[in-house]
């Protein structure tokens, strides 16, 4: 699995590279191993759900350029969000991998949600749908090992389909899951180097592999060869050490939170990001209140993101299950919140909390119904139009990404107007930059080489700015730029009055991602203004009266603080 999921927005959005360009790239290098990418069903490689012709259309180009195994599942294991999906698979002749997420656990009688007849109910449905081989989602690596010997046995027994295990090793007991799932038959399983293995990430490979040595279901891999593999990741992980989550041992702790292993590190960062990192362990805690609060739902992007989400809004405004139905009538939601409960993201086992639902939607009508069924085709050459604004010429890639991410597209694009192609970077100056006296070469285009020696900086200005000296191709070149923690210190905001309801505050900091009003303007009460995002968390500010916009404070793609002026309203 080397594509699609969270790797598709990594790229756009941190990495400031093509998605798309990748997978050529790779291809070209490894032409005869299948290519396996995570596609999260209705939700593509996105956070909602898009109408069906551009997940059909997304298949299409996927399998274009290169993707053979298409692993599909939906974040509530709701059969009618992966129907178009598998269905477009299924056309394009490529394998389907359906996809089980596991959540609870079958080995304990009290927790009677996701029982093993559940699974076994589940597995046969997706056999009739043509499904070529079956994917046990272990996204939070609940499943334990005898649960892991017990689940795959009865779908070996019930099910004709080669299974396939993915899990994760948080707690520390996945190589043993591997091991008693192979007792059981189990065909497929994920794992990764060691070097690169356990905690949120697979069990490792190299123990698995030894474990088995000798035994009726030897890999067949030489361990000498696997060390090899591992002492060069281990080497290319130290590059990224900045970004570690923190995480130094295994923990079991994962059987209370249920937390996804990919979305663990990223809620970090996220609390991070918020200034609250100092309650990260509220935040967790407030994860399993808000799990339970929902009644046990399956947890996967995009599900797990608004439960993260929910939790981290609840920590913030001081929230608890039990006054959250009062309190949160004068609150606006996250808009990940706002999609679940209306039925963008499908429908859960066991419905959704009616007065919850009734204080997030504030009188919007859910929907019961499968969204792609509602929502209208996308006009692709409407799109191509709108991007003309900063993309003279997209390409039909650029255009579907577009549709998915217009927001991370567009900054994507303008990054490399303004940037140029610094995918050419090493992975040390991209991250971190330049060492004074460093002299750094950089291949932009066959043939042509830059030498770039970094000098220094010079003294931050009245204005907040800064000189950067360097030599580019060994000559000396001055160049202004903002220091970031300067101008924090320069420009006084202006902070919104909680009291006064013409003023409209954000309840988060964060980037403006959309501004849905101008200066004029009517609103309604409760109507959509601005659009927050932080860290991929998008959060809709809204009026809390009816008037006319008299004042914007902000513009889009402008940096807030908490609790900011963003417009007014007479």
């Amino acid at each position: 699995e080397m594509w699609g999921g969270a790797t598709f927005d990594v790229a756009y959005r941190f990495l400031h590279e093509s998605p798309w360009e990748r997978l050529d790239l790779l291809r070209a290098k490894i032409p005869n191993i299948p290519f396996q990418m995570l596609l999260r069903g209705a939700n593509a490689v996105g956070y909602t759900n898009y109408p069906d012709n551009l997940i059909r259309e997304f298949v299409k180009e996927s399998d274009v350029s290169g993707i053979d195994v298409f692993r599909v599942f939906d974040s509530l294991n709701w059969l009618p969000g992966m129907e178009v999906a598998m269905d477009e698979v299924l056309k394009q002749n490529k394998l389907l991998e359906a996809t089980i997420c596991y959540t609870g656990d079958v080995l304990d009688p009290k927790r009677d949600k996701y029982t093993l007849d559940y699974y076994v109910r589940m597995a046969k449905e997706l056999e009739k749908r043509g499904a070529h081989l079956l994917c046990i989602k272990d996204m939070s690596g609940l499943l334990k090992p005898y649960a892991a010997k017990k689940l795959v046995t009865a779908l070996k027994q019930e099910v004709g389909l080669p299974i396939h295990l993915h899990t994760h090793d948080t707690s520390g007991n996945q190589v043993a899951a591997l091991l008693m799932a192979a007792e059981a038959g189990v065909d497929i399983v994920d794992a990764a180097i060691d070097s690169m293995a356990s905690m949120t990430s697979q069990p490792s490979l190299n123990a698995v592999v030894t474990a088995l040595k000798g035994q009726d279901r030897d890999t067949g891999l030489d361990p000498d060869k696997l060390q090899k593999l591992s002492d060069y990741w281990a080497d290319v992980r130290l590059r990224y050490a900045a970004f570690e989550a923190g995480i130094k041992n295994p923990s079991t702790d994962i059987y209370r939170y249920e937390m996804p292993g990919g979305q663990y590190t990223n809620l970090k960062s996220q609390v991070e990001s918020l200034g609250l990192g100092h309650q990260f362990e509220d935040v967790k805690e407030m994860y399993k209140a808000v799990n339970d609060m929902l009644g046990d739902i399956v947890k996967v992007t995009p599900s797990s993101k608004m439960v993260g989400d929910l939790a981290i809004f609840m920590t913030q405004n001081n929230l608890t299950p039990e006054n959250i139905v009062e309190k949160g009538e004068g609150l606006a939601f996250p808009d990940s919140a706002v999609s679940y409960f209306s039925g963008m993201m499908g429908q859960p086992a066991g419905g959704f909390p009616k007065d919850l639902q009734r204080v997030v939607l504030k009188g919007k009508k859910p929907i019961t119904c499968r969204p792609g069924e509602l929502l209208p085709p996308v006009d692709f050459e409407e799109k191509k139009r709108e991007m003309q604004s900063f993309d003279a010429d997209p390409s039909w890639r650029a255009i579907l990404s577009y549709c998915l991410y217009p927001k991370v597209v567009e900054d994507y694009v303008k990054n490399q107007k303004e940037y140029g192609y610094i995918m050419r970077l090493g992975s040390h100056v991209f991250f971190h930059g330049l060492a004074v006296g460093e002299t750094n070469k950089v291949n932009i285009a066959d043939g042509k080489t830059l030498v770039i020696k970094y000098l220094g900086l010079g003294e931050v200005d009245k204005e907040g700015m800064r000189t950067v000296s360097f030599e580019l191709n060994g000559i000396r070149r001055d160049v202004q730029v903002p220091d970031e923690e300067a101008q924090k210190n320069i420009v006084k905001v202006p902070m919104a009055d909680p009291e006064d309801k013409s003023q409209v505050g954000s309840s988060i900091p964060g980037a403006v991602s959309r501004l849905n009003v101008k200066v004029g303007d009517t609103v309604e009460k409760n109507q959509t203004l601005v659009t927050i995002e932080a860290m991929k968390m998008e959060t809709a500010i809204t009026a809390r009266m009816s008037g006319t916009v008299s004042e914007i404070l902000v513009k889009e793609g402008e940096t807030v603080k908490g609790g900011q002026l963003i417009l007014v309203i007479k």
